[in-house]
């Protein structure tokens, strides 16, 4: 049976997920038009398969073109994959909207909030295109792990099946699954949320307060996240799957977290400044922390973690005193809206 000609993706976005979303597509069978803005980055890639930065020395698959012209990377895709940093977002997806052509299937991968309108990116990418074709994919995807073949697995949510199909087609290997949802704002927010307490849960893990703690701080981090989302139109139930639930526990233990990491060093004592140059890349956890804040405040989400980061990262709290101050609060029910007698 003749297989077809192979799928043509353009993924927007050099770093390392961008980089390993690349990846599977090529070896899934994809034919894939690599952009990103850095010069230097499209050479290496061109003349030494690697992109040295954000994946070391992993060979990149012969399939994958990198290129700086984003016109000449989406023309012809069937697949669009937006893999920026959520900051640079809303320039990208404009320059996107010039190009793109309304029956192309976007697919974004940012794990944040755009700052000023707490918007999601699947809002900016309706406001700035004319696209409908549009989903999201997030989960629990630890990049040198999936690069290194290790088993894993991640969520296409949309509202139209043809674009879950297209990209579990694209994404589907022996070693990589991609589950669907229709539920867009869920898979979203639950994606940008858990980044916060996983920089919450590294400050826990630098002080040595060990599993108990680390555990309670990550259930009461599953309420903030449920409370924000639910509130903006999620369901529920998709916060206790892979994008939910699945990707705070990845992102809450492991050491290549760059968020997690950024919790270390505060509770180090060191400078936020210090800890965001030393990791070299975007931990989106820090923007995300202090938008949600302002949101939460403005449209009274309780979001007491939430709120303790985001003066913790502005320097006006250091760790141990959020820590204190968290633990000292009142007793309350643990589920939202449960009637409990105090005894």
């Amino acid at each position: 049976m003749n297989p077809g000609p192979p799928l043509e993706i353009a993924v927007l976005g050099g770093g390392s997920w961008g980089t390993t979303l690349a990846q599977l597509c090529a070896q899934a069978g994809g034919r894939v038009r690599f952009w990103m803005r850095d010069r230097d980055t499209v050479h290496e890639i061109r003349e030494h398969r690697t992109n040295g930065r954000y994946t070391g020395p992993v060979a990149l698959a012969p399939s994958i073109e990198p290129t700086n012209d984003l016109a000449a990377a989406v023309l012809g895709a069937r697949l669009v994959l937006v893999v920026v940093p959520s900051a640079a977002a809303r320039a990208v997806i404009r320059e996107l909207g010039g190009v793109v052509l309304a029956d192309q299937i976007v697919v974004h991968a940012i794990k944040g909030l755009e700052e000023g309108t707490g918007w999601t990116v699947s809002r900016v990418v309706r406001e700035e295109t004319a696209i409908r074709k549009l989903g999201v994919l997030s989960g629990p995807n630890i990049a040198p792990e999936i690069l290194a073949g290790l088993p894993a697995a991640t969520v296409v949510a949309s509202g139209y099946p043809e674009v879950i199909g297209v990209a579990q087609g694209a994404l589907t290997g022996p070693r990589f699954r991609v589950y669907a949802n229709d539920d867009v704002i869920g898979v979203e927010l639950g994606g940008a949320l858990k980044n916060i307490i996983a920089i919450a849960s590294g400050a826990i893990t630098g002080l040595g307060l060990g599993e108990n703690a680390r555990s309670l701080l990550m259930t009461r981090g599953v309420a903030e996240i449920a409370r924000f989302a639910v509130h903006r139109g999620a369901r529920l139930l998709t916060l206790a799957g892979l994008a939910g639930m699945g990707d705070l526990v990845a992102t809450c233990v492991s050491a290549h977290s760059r968020n997690y990491r950024v919790g270390l060093g505060l509770a180090q004592g060191r400078l936020l400044g210090d800890i965001l140059r030393e990791l070299g890349m975007v931990a989106e956890g820090v923007r995300t922390t202090r938008i949600v804040r302002t949101v939460a405040e403005r449209e009274g989400v309780y979001m007491p973690i939430t709120a303790a980061l985001a003066r913790v990262l502005d320097a006006e709290l250091d760790v141990q005193s959020a820590v204190a101050e968290l633990m000292a609060r009142p007793a309350r029910a643990e589920v939202d809206g449960d009637r409990v007698v105090p005894r």
